[in-house]
């Protein structure tokens, strides 16, 4: 068995950081977690990556493309696109390593998960590995503390995980950027009924002519408890744990088979002593 994340979630989310952070808390465990770049578009992350898109193909080979012509989203679009039509490739970079853990570093065009078929496609390539996979939708938590773009966010993110059809959850990212009275007020998204804090909107704003229809989003998703967030926040240990623990349980990382160790030098003894 293999172990995977699929990161996704809008751009600027803090997504790759999310894949770094996660790729260093398993080190200072001394486990291997590898980082797989599927951005086309990337220009700078923390992370060495297993693999990387860019080789395949990037955004701006699209747009280049006389006969293409794409701009920055079709170009995107056309890349993964690329990448599903040789699957190949990235079966020849993930190998064949039994019990591997690798992340994969999503890109933040959201109809890739919500409207196409693409990332589903590439979700079935994984799992004929031998993957056991979970998605890891990250959303920016200073995007969400506002009703209305709460219930935006918590749309989105259903639409995906509805989608993907793969076990789900929902990180709330940059929580170490918030000052302390953001945080408080954020408290009441972290496990919300939607009806009631749109519902708080709603009195602030009667003239709404889609008050009606927001209230009932929100009523269908607290009665059916579809979405709740997971807080990150990078700067403390204790939440980083949290998260990466709640994902390997999840995945059931770790269950089956004996962890994977990283061969790290022991120091020579008569160094140590000089």
């Amino acid at each position: 068995m293999r172990y995977g994340q699929l990161v996704i979630g809008p751009a600027g989310s803090g997504k790759s950081t999310f894949c770094s952070i996660m790729q260093k808390h398993a080190a200072d465990d001394n486990k291997i977690i590898d980082i797989v770049n599927l951005d086309p578009a990337a220009e700078h992350f923390d992370y060495k990556p297993l693999a990387d898109i860019r080789e395949l193909i990037t955004v701006d080979d699209a747009m280049e493309d006389e006969e293409l012509k794409f701009g920055p989203n079709g170009g995107l679009i056309f890349c993964m696109e690329f990448l599903t039509e040789n699957i190949s490739w990235i079966q020849e970079q993930l190998g064949d390593i039994d019990n591997d853990y690798i992340i994969f570093d999503c890109p933040g065009q959201l109809e890739l998960y919500t409207h196409m078929d693409v990332i589903s496609k590439l979700i079935t390539t994984l799992q004929n590995l031998n993957f056991r996979l979970c998605v890891v939708y990250v959303v920016d938590s200073q995007f969400l503390v506002d009703s209305s773009k709460f219930l935006s966010g918590t749309m989105a993110a259903l639409t995906a995980m509805i989608n993907l059809e793969l076990p789900h959850i929902n990180i709330l990212s940059k929580m170490d950027l918030l000052s302390k009275t953001t945080r408080k007020q954020l408290d009441k998204y972290l496990d919300p009924e939607p009806s009631n804090l749109l519902m708080e909107e709603e009195q602030e704003d009667e003239d709404n002519e889609y008050s009606k229809l927001t209230l009932a989003i929100g009523q269908i998703i607290e009665d059916y408890s579809l979405v709740r967030f997971l807080p990150l926040n990078i700067k403390n240990e204790e939440s980083v744990a949290d998260v990466k623990l709640t994902i390997d349980n999840i995945i059931q990382y770790g269950e089956e088979e004996d962890v994977r160790i990283r061969d790290f030098d022991e120091p020579d003894p008569e160094e140590s002593e000089t």
